[in-house]
């Protein structure tokens, strides 16, 4: 699809340039003429990553979820806040019941891992609603994270995490929301409690897969907790 946009983007450069009696309101017009052929090109260069993923066995997330997570891995890369090439995406959207945790290596295009992941307690019961960045909320915070170091905590074995969103998750690392494992996040819990289990905040995960998707993600990768609450807006909110 990118091979489409481009000649349309050259000619509108092309046709700017020969009118010299261009007026500001046709300077403004090209302007958003190519900012919108520019948002179709990343917008068809993310569509073309998503049906070129290898699923791996797993679930693939939704194309919009995904696309507003790669948007942020990009932005984020190209300012070096991120190293690596792994994206953990989390939608929030779906119910707890299912594997909604998403860990993707952009390198090959290959989802590594799909999982449970439990959400906040006053972030909802089965789905999650209602989010905070505040102190003992007990509710996730959506948005861009980098991940951190390993350290051993309470439930043994977790992983620091940086919120990169002024007013959205930036009180991540002094909230202590981290990602750790959790007896409560498993099948059998849902089993016995028609629901996940629910952390005070932190991403919590099955301890099957814990070691394993925290050593693959950590050390300034890009974790990203998606809700359709709100959109992607994180070059307003990216602290630098």
């Amino acid at each position: 699809m990118i091979y489409k946009i481009y000649p349309l983007f050259v000619f509108l450069l092309l046709s700017f340039g020969k009118d010299s009696k261009s007026t500001p309101e046709t300077k403004k017009e090209v302007t958003k003429s190519i900012a919108k052929v520019e948002k179709l090109s990343v917008e068809a260069k993310i569509e073309g990553v998503y049906h070129t993923l290898n699923p791996n066995n797993y679930q693939l997330p939704e194309l919009k979820t995904f696309s507003e997570a790669l948007k942020g891995f990009y932005l984020l890369k190209e300012k070096g806040v991120i190293q690596k090439d792994i994206l953990t995406l989390i939608d929030f959207s779906l119910s707890s019941n299912t594997k909604r945790l998403w860990v993707i290596d952009l390198a090959t295009n290959t989802v590594l891992f799909q999982s449970l992941v439990a959400h906040g307690r006053n972030t909802g019961e089965e789905y999650a609603s209602a989010f905070s960045n505040n102190n003992s909320s007990n509710k996730s915070s959506l948005g861009f994270y980098a991940t951190g170091e390993i350290y051993q905590g309470k439930h043994g074995v977790s992983l620091r995490l940086d919120g990169l969103e002024n007013g959205v998750n930036d009180n991540a690392r002094e909230r202590g929301v981290v990602m750790h494992a959790a007896d409560y996040v498993s099948e059998s819990f849902i089993r016995n409690n028609k629901r996940l289990g629910r952390s005070q905040g932190c991403p919590a995960i099955p301890f099957e897969l814990r070691d394993k998707i925290i050593e693959t993600i950590k050390n300034k990768s890009c974790l990203f907790i998606y809700h359709p609450s709100r959109s992607f807006a994180m070059e307003e909110r990216l602290i630098s």
